[in-house]
């Protein structure tokens, strides 16, 4: 079971806090693909802000 529990900035970086089997794990932004159910546990509203970021930084 993957629950979401808020987001921190952590160096600079977005940090985002899940409980996965009952332990806290911390997973950055660029990492959410490399763990399974971590990205689909996401609020939309969070998905979109890192749509959003992704987006800007693709501009650059």
């Amino acid at each position: 079971m993957i629950r979401y529990m808020g987001t921190r900035n952590k160096d600079g970086a977005a940090v985002y806090v899940f409980i996965v089997n009952g332990m806290q794990k911390e997973v950055r932004e660029h990492a959410l693909k490399q763990h399974p159910g971590c990205y689909e546990a996401l609020p939309s509203s969070v998905k979109a802000q890192i749509a959003a970021n992704r987006d800007w930084l693709s501009r650059l």
